[in-house]
């Protein structure tokens, strides 16, 4: 990763050199769903990228080892300064000179961008989530931006597309939730409302200490549920829009409810096992999306 300081060294990168730099750290991290995979159209995959590169190395700020939370916020701030710097035409970094294009081109409000970096601030500060509606917050700033700017690249305008899409992405960002209830307690988060948790009769010490009671299954059951609803809500986005994204967007719904149904088949044990596709899942997923 290069830093402001690193930036100053070399100033002379070309746009074309940007959006290389982009899309090698795209193609250089794994992610459980599509990240300007062959599904999209190849004259769309290097704005993708920058996209991309730059929510990447925000997230890593928020959650790679070796800093403090004080740092983290620095450097998410300083990061949130280069992109005013962006819109302004005075940015140096390479992931912002590719993105000042994609804004350019595309015509991106900066709000969007915005948003992400405040969910990653939220990373850092705040490990607990009261509500359900406070947990919906959240994804509004992780995860709806995300499909937002996707349309915007892909030239899909208004609230046709949009309100099904941040159904979608809240859908997909919560079954990632349930999906890591184990990764998440290792960094002493929880996304599971804490108002359920007490609901349902459980207790936070019971969560930490891995105790899968028929109570855990219960509150997890009731989230899938929750969940399921909204991957049902954002459903009519995927024949709405156009050959360029339908297939992009009906492996990422179908990849998404397999992760769902395959917490189910754990017995909603999310404690002790991580659910995530198999080839053959993978191969399932393809086949609905081709025949949705």
């Amino acid at each position: 990763m290069l830093t402001r300081d690193a930036i100053l060294i070399r100033t002379q990168w070309t746009t074309e050199q940007a959006f290389r730099y982009c899309e090698t750290v795209t193609y250089d991290h794994y992610e459980n769903f599509p990240v300007a995979s062959l599904f999209i159209p190849r004259d769309k995959r290097r704005y993708v990228c920058a996209i991309y590169a730059f929510a990447r190395i925000a997230d890593d700020f928020a959650d790679e080892p070796g800093m403090s939370p004080a740092e983290r916020i620095d450097s998410l701030n300083d990061w949130e300064e280069q992109l005013a710097e962006c819109y302004q035409g005075t940015a140096l970094h390479p992931v912002f000179l590719a993105l000042r294009e994609t804004i350019h081109r595309f015509e991106i409000p900066q709000g969007l961008f915005r948003n992400l970096l405040s969910a990653f601030r939220s990373d850092v500060t705040t490990h607990r989530y009261e509500t359900f509606d406070d947990v919906l917050g959240y994804c509004a700033n992780s995860a709806n931006p995300v499909g937002r700017l996707m349309l915007l690249l892909m030239n899909y305008r208004g609230e046709r597309y949009s309100e099904p899409s941040d159904a979608l992405c809240t859908a997909l960002q919560l079954t990632n939730f349930w999906q890591d209830v184990s990764v998440d307690l290792a960094k002493d988060r929880v996304y599971i409302p804490m108002d359920d948790i007490r609901e349902f009769g459980y207790s936070e010490e019971a969560l930490f200490n891995r105790s899968c009671t028929q109570e855990f299954r219960d509150i997890i059951m009731y989230q899938v549920e929750r969940t399921e609803r909204l991957f049902r809500e954002g459903e009519p986005l995927l024949n709405s829009v156009g050959r360029d994204l339908s297939l992009e967007l009906k492996l990422t719904w179908h990849g998404g409810r397999r992760i769902l149904q395959k917490i189910g088949d754990l017995g909603y044990d999310v404690l002790h096992t991580r659910p995530k596709l198999s080839r053959l899942d993978k191969t399932g997923v393809l086949f609905s999306s081709l025949f949705h």
